[in-house]
């Protein structure tokens, strides 16, 4: 087919996620003060989208705590600098099995499995013009866990951001992923102009080699915005191939923790170095307005202390 390459290019920095990077790397923000400062200097470097996770201050791990998401918002709100915030909706759907033997019940120190309404209250608490939707099962990494969005709590959770006025980022680490994303459309679950994010190379989903990328990218509709990422060493090539495939890219501390090898990356260098690879390939990296215009996105002020 022939090359569609995207001259106008928003960056995504996912700034600190959810896997278990807390230890691996001092630059990996923990507590709300430290994401949403990390978050604001990618904004300065050029990101146009800060997609958010929190974690427990103390010791890094995962959390799906209201209070902290309030403040990640608030602060990045309240900065001086601006960018479209997406707040990750994917916590909440954890199950890690027992052994081969037995599977049941679940291990309960790593299960993390509630309701719809649950795994979109911080979604309904902060508004953020962005949230994620992981639109599909798949078994993720470790040997016993996987990641559960099964066809019922995915129109759920999506009829819940469109009531919210929230946009969906449709998260698709497999091709089946897309296929239900273009059935939740259908059913009119989602709006018509859909996000996706391609994730590329995640055990065990789509792997990151460009044949499988580009049945990925011809899988996503053509009036569809999308981006992609791939994880570790390969980041920086996928901001690259994104590009040149018609797409825009996602960053940071979330997919990879280099600069180079040896060197610890901070998300503000890793956003640089995406703007120099846009820019060196005769592209052009927009801002959070001009995002907001292509993807139909209503700023949201900040709120006022005490309400909500």
């Amino acid at each position: 087919m022939p090359l569609s390459m995207n001259r106008d290019v928003f960056i995504t920095a996912a700034v600190t996620g959810s896997g278990g990077t807390q230890d691996r790397s001092p630059h990996v923000p923990r507590s709300p003060e430290q994401i949403a400062k990390s978050a604001i200097d990618a904004a300065k470097a050029g990101a146009a989208v800060v997609h958010c996770h929190v974690r427990d201050p103390e010791t890094g791990a995962p959390s799906r705590d209201l209070g902290l998401y309030r403040e990640v918002t608030d602060r990045i709100r309240d900065a001086e600098v601006d960018v479209v915030l997406n707040l990750t909706a994917g916590m909440g759907g954890d199950m890690v099995f027992g052994s081969t033997e037995a599977p049941l019940p679940v291990n309960a120190a790593g299960t993390d499995m509630v309701g719809a309404t649950e795994r979109m209250a911080h979604v309904a608490e902060c508004l953020p013009e962005i949230c994620t939707l992981d639109c599909g099962t798949m078994n993720f990494a470790e040997a016993d866990y996987v990641m559960t969005n099964t066809p019922g709590m995915l129109r759920a959770m999506g009829q819940m951001m469109t009531d919210l006025g929230v946009k969906p980022e449709i998260e698709a680490f497999d091709t089946g992923h897309l296929w239900f994303a273009k059935e939740l459309v259908k059913e009119g679950v989602l709006a018509p102009d859909a996000l996706v994010q391609l994730c590329m190379g995640v055990p065990w989903g789509a792997p990151n080699d460009l044949n499988t990328f580009m049945a990925m990218v011809n899988n996503v509709p053509s009036d569809w915005n999308w981006s992609a990422f791939s994880l570790g060493r390969d980041q920086m090539a996928y901001v690259a191939a994104s590009v040149l495939a018609g797409g825009n890219v996602r960053v940071g501390l979330e997919d990879n923790l280099w600069l180079d090898k040896g060197v610890l990356a901070t998300n503000a260098q890793l956003v640089e170095r995406a703007v120099t690879i846009i820019e060196n390939m005769g592209a052009k990296v927009i801002g959070p307005e001009a995002v907001r215009e292509r993807l139909g996105l209503v700023k949201r002020a900040p709120v006022a202390k005490g309400t909500g």
